[in-house]
Protein backbone atom coordinates (compact mmCIF):
# COMPACT_ATOMS: atom_id res chain seq x y z
CA UNK A 1 0.00 0.00 0.00
CA UNK A 2 2.86 2.36 1.22
CA UNK A 3 4.74 1.52 -2.20
CA UNK A 4 1.77 2.42 -4.06
CA UNK A 5 1.40 5.36 -2.53
CA UNK A 6 4.89 6.60 -3.09
CA UNK A 7 4.11 4.93 -7.20
CA UNK A 8 1.79 7.53 -7.48
CA UNK A 9 2.94 10.48 -5.94
CA UNK A 10 5.94 9.72 -8.74
CA UNK A 11 3.73 9.98 -11.52
CA UNK A 12 1.89 12.45 -10.07
CA UNK A 13 4.69 14.92 -9.88
CA UNK A 14 6.32 13.98 -13.29
CA UNK A 15 2.72 14.55 -15.10
CA UNK A 16 3.22 17.89 -13.32
CA UNK A 17 6.51 18.56 -14.38
CA UNK A 18 5.40 18.08 -17.96
CA UNK A 19 2.54 19.93 -17.57
CA UNK A 20 4.18 23.37 -16.41
CA UNK A 21 7.48 22.78 -18.47
CA UNK A 22 4.60 22.39 -21.58
CA UNK A 23 2.93 25.85 -20.15
CA UNK A 24 6.68 27.27 -20.28
CA UNK A 25 7.63 26.90 -24.05
CA UNK A 26 4.35 28.49 -24.97
CA UNK A 27 5.39 31.36 -26.79
CA UNK A 28 3.90 34.72 -26.34
CA UNK A 29 2.10 36.18 -29.58
CA UNK A 30 2.62 32.69 -31.27
CA UNK A 31 5.17 31.74 -33.86
CA UNK A 32 6.81 34.97 -35.52
CA UNK A 33 9.55 33.78 -38.65
CA UNK A 34 12.21 36.45 -38.62
CA UNK A 35 11.67 38.02 -35.17
CA UNK A 36 14.80 36.76 -33.65
CA UNK A 37 16.34 39.44 -36.22
CA UNK A 38 15.80 42.15 -33.40
CA UNK A 39 18.84 40.65 -31.69
CA UNK A 40 20.87 41.54 -34.43
CA UNK A 41 21.82 45.04 -33.78
CA UNK A 42 25.06 43.84 -32.12
CA UNK A 43 27.62 46.17 -30.38
CA UNK A 44 25.12 48.82 -30.94
CA UNK A 45 24.06 50.91 -27.82
CA UNK A 46 20.54 51.40 -28.00
CA UNK A 47 18.27 54.37 -27.46
CA UNK A 48 14.88 56.02 -27.64
CA UNK A 49 16.02 56.87 -31.13
CA UNK A 50 17.36 55.14 -34.45
CA UNK A 51 18.16 56.86 -38.09
CA UNK A 52 17.71 54.14 -40.52
CA UNK A 53 19.74 53.99 -43.69
CA UNK A 54 18.90 56.18 -46.81
CA UNK A 55 16.78 58.59 -44.18
CA UNK A 56 19.22 61.60 -45.48
CA UNK A 57 18.97 60.91 -48.78
CA UNK A 58 15.61 59.23 -49.60
CA UNK A 59 12.41 61.23 -50.03
CA UNK A 60 9.83 61.36 -48.48
CA UNK A 61 11.33 61.71 -44.95
CA UNK A 62 9.28 60.06 -42.57
CA UNK A 63 9.66 60.66 -38.61
CA UNK A 64 7.21 57.90 -36.33
CA UNK A 65 6.86 58.56 -33.04
CA UNK A 66 5.26 56.90 -30.05
CA UNK A 67 4.70 56.04 -26.38
CA UNK A 68 5.15 52.25 -25.61
CA UNK A 69 2.37 51.61 -22.66
CA UNK A 70 1.66 48.74 -20.14
CA UNK A 71 -1.10 46.08 -20.51
CA UNK A 72 -3.23 48.91 -18.67
CA UNK A 73 -2.55 51.29 -21.57
CA UNK A 74 -1.53 53.65 -18.71
CA UNK A 75 1.36 52.79 -17.47
CA UNK A 76 4.58 53.94 -19.79
CA UNK A 77 7.04 51.02 -20.87
CA UNK A 78 10.55 51.05 -20.27
CA UNK A 79 13.44 49.10 -21.75
CA UNK A 80 11.21 47.52 -24.29
CA UNK A 81 13.33 47.10 -27.90
CA UNK A 82 11.35 47.92 -30.90
CA UNK A 83 12.99 46.65 -34.34
CA UNK A 84 11.74 47.59 -37.51
CA UNK A 85 12.14 47.24 -41.61
CA UNK A 86 10.95 47.58 -45.07
CA UNK A 87 11.18 48.28 -48.41
CA UNK A 88 12.97 51.09 -50.37
CA UNK A 89 11.12 53.43 -52.76
CA UNK A 90 11.22 50.61 -55.69
CA UNK A 91 9.36 48.08 -53.22
CA UNK A 92 12.36 45.71 -52.80
CA UNK A 93 14.18 44.91 -49.20
CA UNK A 94 17.75 46.52 -50.93
CA UNK A 95 20.91 44.17 -49.90
CA UNK A 96 24.83 45.07 -50.23
CA UNK A 97 25.72 41.17 -50.65
CA UNK A 98 27.16 40.70 -47.41
CA UNK A 99 24.44 40.46 -45.52
CA UNK A 100 24.22 37.70 -42.47
CA UNK A 101 21.72 36.28 -40.21
CA UNK A 102 17.69 37.74 -40.86
CA UNK A 103 19.68 41.10 -42.88
CA UNK A 104 19.98 38.42 -46.10
CA UNK A 105 15.83 38.40 -46.11
CA UNK A 106 15.05 41.99 -44.40
CA UNK A 107 17.71 44.25 -46.39
CA UNK A 108 19.80 46.85 -44.56
CA UNK A 109 16.84 49.37 -44.15
CA UNK A 110 16.30 48.94 -40.76
CA UNK A 111 16.69 49.70 -37.15
CA UNK A 112 16.36 48.83 -33.45
CA UNK A 113 15.42 51.52 -30.43
CA UNK A 114 14.71 50.71 -26.99
CA UNK A 115 12.36 52.54 -25.18
CA UNK A 116 13.52 55.37 -22.11
CA UNK A 117 11.55 56.05 -19.21
CA UNK A 118 8.64 57.29 -20.35
CA UNK A 119 8.45 54.36 -23.20
CA UNK A 120 9.15 56.61 -25.71
CA UNK A 121 10.83 55.82 -29.03
CA UNK A 122 11.24 57.78 -32.28
CA UNK A 123 12.25 56.44 -35.71
CA UNK A 124 13.68 58.62 -38.85
CA UNK A 125 13.30 57.22 -41.99
CA UNK A 126 11.68 57.70 -45.39
CA UNK A 127 8.36 55.99 -46.31
CA UNK A 128 8.23 52.82 -48.09
CA UNK A 129 6.85 51.77 -51.48
CA UNK A 130 4.51 48.57 -52.14
CA UNK A 131 5.79 45.56 -53.34
CA UNK A 132 5.91 45.95 -57.30
CA UNK A 133 3.13 43.91 -58.00
CA UNK A 134 1.38 46.05 -55.36
CA UNK A 135 -0.01 42.54 -53.92
CA UNK A 136 0.41 44.15 -50.19
CA UNK A 137 0.01 48.30 -48.94
CA UNK A 138 3.39 50.18 -48.28
CA UNK A 139 4.07 49.00 -45.09
CA UNK A 140 6.86 48.66 -42.06
CA UNK A 141 7.17 45.67 -40.36
CA UNK A 142 7.36 46.00 -36.38
CA UNK A 143 8.79 43.30 -33.70
CA UNK A 144 8.87 44.11 -30.02
CA UNK A 145 10.94 42.27 -26.76
CA UNK A 146 9.62 43.28 -23.48
CA UNK A 147 12.49 42.45 -20.56
CA UNK A 148 10.73 39.72 -19.49
CA UNK A 149 8.91 38.19 -22.67
CA UNK A 150 9.67 36.39 -25.75
CA UNK A 151 9.90 38.55 -28.87
CA UNK A 152 6.79 38.85 -30.99
CA UNK A 153 5.02 40.63 -33.74
CA UNK A 154 3.10 43.80 -33.75
CA UNK A 155 0.79 45.06 -36.30
CA UNK A 156 2.79 46.83 -39.34
CA UNK A 157 3.23 50.74 -39.96
CA UNK A 158 0.69 50.96 -43.12
CA UNK A 159 -0.64 54.47 -44.16
CA UNK A 160 -3.82 55.76 -43.66
CA UNK A 161 -3.73 57.45 -47.23
CA UNK A 162 -2.53 54.07 -48.85
CA UNK A 163 -5.11 53.31 -52.03
CA UNK A 164 -4.19 49.74 -51.63
CA UNK A 165 -5.05 49.97 -47.87
CA UNK A 166 -8.64 49.55 -48.48
CA UNK A 167 -11.52 49.61 -46.43
CA UNK A 168 -11.92 45.09 -46.78
CA UNK A 169 -7.86 45.21 -46.04
CA UNK A 170 -8.85 47.35 -42.66
CA UNK A 171 -11.34 44.74 -41.41
CA UNK A 172 -8.38 42.39 -41.92
CA UNK A 173 -5.69 43.89 -39.18
CA UNK A 174 -5.49 42.49 -36.05
CA UNK A 175 -4.64 45.53 -33.88
CA UNK A 176 -1.59 43.71 -32.88
CA UNK A 177 -0.43 45.86 -29.85
CA UNK A 178 -3.01 48.61 -31.25
CA UNK A 179 -3.63 49.80 -34.68
CA UNK A 180 -0.82 50.62 -36.94
CA UNK A 181 -2.24 52.67 -39.22
CA UNK A 182 -0.51 56.39 -39.66
CA UNK A 183 -2.42 59.14 -39.94
CA UNK A 184 0.74 61.42 -41.14
CA UNK A 185 0.79 65.35 -41.29
CA UNK A 186 3.90 67.28 -43.59
CA UNK A 187 5.80 69.84 -41.98
CA UNK A 188 8.63 71.29 -43.33
CA UNK A 189 9.09 68.45 -45.80
CA UNK A 190 9.09 65.47 -43.64
CA UNK A 191 6.01 63.38 -42.85
CA UNK A 192 5.30 63.05 -39.35
CA UNK A 193 3.24 60.58 -37.50
CA UNK A 194 2.42 58.99 -34.25
CA UNK A 195 1.48 55.09 -32.95
CA UNK A 196 1.02 54.29 -29.60
CA UNK A 197 1.69 51.05 -28.29
CA UNK A 198 -0.09 48.87 -25.92
CA UNK A 199 1.75 45.55 -24.88
CA UNK A 200 -0.29 42.60 -24.80
CA UNK A 201 -2.92 43.88 -26.66
CA UNK A 202 -4.37 41.41 -28.71
CA UNK A 203 -1.30 39.32 -28.31
CA UNK A 204 -2.16 35.27 -27.85
CA UNK A 205 -1.20 33.77 -24.53
CA UNK A 206 -0.15 37.26 -22.85
CA UNK A 207 -0.29 36.69 -19.11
Amino acid sequence: MKRHLIRCLIYCSIFLSIKCSGQSRKLVGGGCEGCKAIFEFGEKTLTNVDTLPGFHSTEPKLKITGTVFRRDGKTPAKDVILYVYHTDRTGIYPKKGNEVGWARRHGYLRGWVKTDQSGRYTFYTFRPAAYPDRSEPEHIHLTVKEPDKNEYYLDEFVFADDPILTPARRKKLEDRGGSGILPSVNSRGMLHANRDIILGLNIPDYD
